[in-house]
């Protein structure tokens, strides 16, 4: 505050506590005792409202980074989400409960965690899924979020899962993709490599891997967040599937898991459906609005 600036004091209108002072010392006309003068630092402190100290700047709000970034930041972010069907009051704890009703206790056993996530197929195709993890399978599910029903269970046994990669996502060299983030990929076949044929079709599901990121909904609450964290996926998996392969050993394989932090390569070079269809999130629930006149 520059010197120069004149401070005004307003009255104010007091109510006289029961014993604390006198009515002499709130009669302004009262002339026995005066207040010490104030100097013109000590009018700067009291109207920066530190006393002591001087004004070096604007004093603002300040909001604490973490509930900031679990915040809708803006109305477009907030109409994007709120689209998502996963999102709406009850309808996970039905989903949840619908596929743990299919789970089948004499081969899966019991459910130990389930994780909301986006699949990435072979040509970068998004596919939204939700995830179980047994203490004999590894369970991906595609859940229809509209309808409240489960379409597909893919059923893998733990004890043949033999290598979990993590790590950004790559593209080859003269590809024109390009994808954000980091992923966790699940091998459950070594030694067999993808065909020439279904690498070309984009619709094939005899992969030996499978491809997870991040769901976009992970930022909404607390809740979310922990349903949609690949870390904890990747090292509750990969200490169930030891257990797995110490309790049911596959004769003639080596037994393990082994994990390695390393580029998930992802073979698309063009990918115009992918771009497409990631674009208009068209592998997950949304509510799309009315399509007519």
């Amino acid at each position: 505050m520059s010197e120069d600036k004149t401070v005004t004091l307003k009255p104010v209108d007091l109510v006289e506590p029961e014993s604390w002072f006198s009515s002499s010392h709130l009669d302004p006309t009262h002339t026995s005792h005066q207040p010490p003068a104030l100097e013109q630092t000590d009018l700067q402190a009291l109207d920066s409202g530190h006393p002591g100290t001087e004004e070096k700047g604007p004093v603002g709000l300040t909001i604490d980074a973490e509930a900031q970034g679990n915040r809708w930041t803006s109305t477009l972010d907030q109409f994007k989400l709120k689209r998502f069907f996963v999102l709406r009051p009850g309808t996970m704890d039905q989903a949840l409960e619908d596929i743990k009703s299919m789970v089948n206790q004499d081969e899966d056993g019991d459910v130990h965690g389930v994780w909301l996530m986006t699949e990435v197929d072979h040509w970068n195709n998004e596919r939204e899924r939700v995830v179980l993890i047994t203490d004999n399978s590894l369970l991906i599910c595609k859940y229809d979020f509209v309808m409240l029903n489960c379409e597909q269970i893919q059923r893998i046994p733990l004890n043949f899962v033999d290598r979990i990669t993590h790590g950004n996502f790559s593209f080859p060299e003269r590809s024109l993709l390009t994808r954000e983030g980091e992923g966790v990929r699940v091998f459950w076949d070594r030694l067999r490599e993808p065909s020439f044929l279904s690498k070309w079709n984009p619709f094939t599901t005899d992969y030996p891997f499978s491809t997870f990121t991040y769901h976009p909904v992970r930022n909404i609450d607390h809740r979310f967040t922990a349903l949609c964290e690949i870390q904890s996926f990747r090292e509750q998996l990969t200490e169930a599937a030891q257990k797995a392969h110490l309790k049911k050993p596959i004769p003639g394989k080596a037994n393990g898991v082994l994990v390695l932090n390393q580029p998930l390569l992802i073979e698309s070079y063009v990918g115009l459906m992918s771009f497409i269809g990631n674009q208009n999130k068209l592998g997950y629930c949304l509510a799309r609005g009315n399509i007519g006149f």
